[in-house]
């Protein structure tokens, strides 16, 4: 393990609010949620106290769920286990160590092999691609330029095939690369993109003009998701998407583009071999792009400013786009891991709580010495706290009417590809799925006043988190950046969009012991210095106690669904309310 950087000896780290919690490659935009109309819950005021309301055997639980979690953390995150990559030796150590967490804690495989028998793991077919790529030559208009791979531009396919290239692919301009009919916005209108690259913007207008009529204003919707922007360039025909890098629209710098796209890349495996995606998808620099959008004779900065505005024209830029990938391609079974706690009374009812074990694994294409992606925050910390749940609950004498399930997901990282595969291959039916919790990069600042709720306002969960909070002395609030979109980025989102009620929930930045402008400076910091990067690795220094406080909330809102017969649900206007609803007769 190299050695800490500054950001570790402080002992610093970050709530949901500024860690990115997931880089998720999602889902398309007619399943993205909508803000409710009706029934958003009130927020709660903010509290004055400087501790934390907890009872003593409140303040047992927590130092004991706490101490649980720097035991798993440490072990999760640790060199031996290379960064929990999918398909690597790094799975095999944390699939089995959580398997045997969770047979120490007292609980039931969750799952079945395929001989029917009770298993701890559900097998995720995924096939892994090794991408080896060409500098990306720009040409046209007397023009040549290379942009070289990492630094210049990122490369890569969802194709599963040896190969793909773009060979002097057409350059065309289209603006965020959104067609929103609710919106009355088409950045392809009247285009024919065959044989065509798309240039987009990263974001939405609304996050452009922060117009809150437009789109949803300042925070992103699933248009603004780069995911969306090479779906839509597929769904246009065209062989081509690169996305135009900026820190602040995309909501992380360069360095996590290049850190993540580096690397193998990992899709579950699929029947047509992906081939409706575009053949390569890219991201440039904002460098590039201005030496770009300069050789057509254009200003990115004036393209940008028309490219907000309703009626929008794409614009060819007379340049043309090449570049080949050689693919190594790799099939192979990754695994959810799951685990279970049979309900005394309604077995077959369960509530869920999901966290996913993988990171980026080892890359040694990283900057610096160090290439082994540890994933200590991101998010060892959530899979810890499904151990550390886990064994709370299995300890307690009265078991819950309802089932209790753990799920630690694969592939998070890849695209939230293993909660979608157990979305597709629910053990628990979804219609008899009462409600979830999702847990990722949680906090490592000690607790905080405020609970931040990600996608805050959407269901009625948040009435029982609310209660619960101010038990603890906390209120609950939106997340400070809805503008990055985290409501997209994590696994709860698989679960949300079948309609299941999801709970993604997380110390903000209001600081017990420090007040909010030190968490939050500490949470940058975080961004900036270890965020996908192989300096987030676990610190023994770390004040677990605030995490510890929010899977206390998670236990306390789990039992309270467990042993009741409460559906909870979506609120009215929610786009996944109509899917929960038309489950709702196989529940009388």
């Amino acid at each position: 393990m190299h050695k800490p950087t500054p950001w570790h000896r402080l002992g610093l780290a970050v709530a949901v609010t500024t860690a990115l919690a997931a880089c998720g490659k999602d889902t398309p935009a007619s399943e993205q949620a909508a803000a409710p109309d009706a029934a958003t819950p009130k927020k709660v005021e903010q509290a004055s106290a400087s501790t934390p309301s907890l009872s003593e055997a409140g303040l047992a639980q927590v130092d004991a769920i706490a101490a649980d979690l720097h035991k798993h953390v440490s072990v999760l995150s640790s060199d031996k286990f290379q960064g929990r990559a999918p398909a690597t030796e790094g799975e095999e150590l944390t699939v089995n160590y959580l398997a045997e967490q969770f047979a120490a804690a007292g609980l039931e495989p969750g799952a079945v092999d395929a001989e029917g028998q009770p298993s701890w793991f559900q097998q995720v077919p995924v096939v892994e691609m090794q991408i080896d790529t060409t500098p990306l030559t720009i040409e046209g208009n007397d023009f040549s330029k290379s942009l070289q791979p990492l630094s210049d531009m990122v490369a890569f396919t969802q194709r599963q095939t040896d190969s793909a290239a773009l060979e002097n692919s057409e350059l065309v301009f289209v603006g965020y690369g959104i067609v929103a009919p609710e919106n009355d916005w088409n950045d392809y209108a009247g285009l024919d993109m065959t044989g065509k690259t798309a240039v987009i913007l990263v974001n939405d207008p609304g996050y452009a003009t922060q117009d809150e009529a437009l789109f949803n204003g300042n925070a992103m919707t699933y248009y603004g998701r780069w995911s969306y922007k090479f779906e839509e360039a597929a769904r246009q025909g065209a062989d081509g998407a690169i996305i135009i890098h900026e820190t602040g629209a995309a909501g992380y710098p360069w360095e996590v583009v290049s850190g993540s796209w580096s690397g193998a890349q990992i899709s579950l495996a699929a029947e047509d071999k992906n081939r409706d995606r575009v053949a390569v998808e890219a991201w440039m620099t904002g460098d590039a792009a201005q030496d770009v959008f300069q050789a057509a004779g254009l200003d990115l900065a004036e393209e940008m400013a028309v490219a907000k505005t309703r009626g929008f024209k794409p614009k060819a830029l007379n340049l043309n786009a090449s570049v080949k990938l050689e693919n190594e391609l790799r099939t192979s079974d990754s695994r959810n891991v799951v685990a279970k706690l049979p309900g005394s009374k309604y077995p077959d009812e369960a509530v869920i709580y999901t966290a996913h074990w993988d990171h980026l694994g080892v890359n040694k294409n990283a900057a610096g010495e160090d290439h082994i992606f540890n994933g200590a925050v991101d998010n060892a910390t959530g899979t810890a706290g499904l151990l550390a749940m886990a064994r709370q609950l299995s300890e307690q004498q009265a078991k819950p009417e309802r089932s209790m399930l753990f799920v630690a997901v694969t592939a998070e990282e890849s695209g939230l590809l293993g909660s979608k595969y157990y979305a597709a291959n629910p053990v628990v039916p979804l219609e008899q799925t009462v409600a979830g919790i999702n847990f990722d990069a949680m906090g490592v600042l000690g607790p905080m006043r405020d609970v931040i709720v990600v996608g805050y306002g959407n269901s009625e969960l948040e009435q029982q988190l609310e209660k619960a909070a101010e038990q603890q002395g906390r209120y609950l609030a939106p997340e400070d950046h809805p503008e990055r979109g985290y409501f997209y980025r994590s696994d709860h989102f698989s679960l949300a969009k079948k309609g299941v009620p999801m709970l993604y929930f997380d110390s903000g930045t209001d600081s017990f012991e420090h007040g909010r402008e030190w968490a939050q400076e500490k949470g940058e910091e975080y961004t900036a210095h270890a965020y996908h990067k192989p300096g987030d690795e676990y610190d023994p220094e770390w004040n677990l106690k605030g995490a510890a406080m929010d899977l206390r909330l998670g236990l306390e809102l789990g039992l309270e669904l467990a042993n009741s017969r409460d559906w909870p649900n979506w609120y009215e206007g929610n786009e996944f309310r109509a899917i929960r609803d038309a489950s709702s007769a196989s529940r009388q």
